[in-house]
């Protein structure tokens, strides 16, 4: 198992390799095992602090035949065969960020009841999240939603969108710019993303509330 060293420029220059191959063999080679490893090193803490057992899933691309992927990740969730349907956490990249986020995405089957829970607790939601989490309702796209502009009513918007349509979905957690400091530093950035995910942690105990 690779330990895992910090992120380099380099990592996310490899967005910019033409090709579909050549960059796949690129993000095989330098990414994803850096991904597994802060994801196999999060696990235990992420599995404390859910009460349920995490297991790591890198993402493999697989049905992509032509257009390179613009991002990748490692999610930890509570299934060792998938996680697409199942509330989970995610460390990626893309090539201007990383990413650290809570996601329930377009697969789940829960996201309407989810949406009405959000909802249910929106004000205890919006003062707990800090100022510089982001928001995002599309996990295929790199802008968010900074958190200092989402108001009641925005809020209401993006979960009115999550119960009615089909491929909506909602994230929060972390971008970080490629020229952070932390992101080099593999203690500091395990750091944070712990810190992320202690924040965002009772965002997944209401998916737990909706069994």
């Amino acid at each position: 198992m690779t330990t895992f060293t910090g992120f380099t420029q380099e990592d996310f220059d490899v967005f910019s390799i033409p090709g579909l191959e050549n960059r796949m063999e690129a993000l095989r080679e330098r990414i994803s095992p850096k991904l597994e490893a802060v994801a196999t090193e999060l696990a235990p803490d992420v599995t404390a602090m859910t009460g349920d057992e995490m297991f790591v899933h890198v993402a493999r691309h697989l049905r992509r035949k032509t257009n390179p992927p613009n991002d990748t990740w490692a999610a930890l969730a509570s299934n060792n065969r998938g996680y697409k349907k199942l509330p989970h956490f995610q460390i990626g990249l893309w090539e201007s960020h990383v990413f650290i986020w809570f996601a329930v995405i377009y697969e789940s089957p829960i996201k309407q009841d989810f949406a009405y829970k959000l909802e249910e607790n929106k004000k205890d939601i919006l003062d707990h999240i800090p100022e510089d989490f982001v928001w995002s309702v599309d996990h295929t796209k790199p802008e968010a939603i900074p958190q200092s502009d989402v108001d009641s009513e925005k809020f209401s918007n993006m979960t009115e969108r999550l119960k009615t349509v089909k491929k909506a979905e909602i994230l929060c957690g972390r971008h970080i710019a490629r020229g952070d400091g932390r992101l080099k530093d593999p203690g500091a950035f395990l750091d944070l993303c712990k810190e992320t995910f202690q924040t965002l942690e009772p965002l997944y105990r209401y998916t737990k509330q909706l069994d």
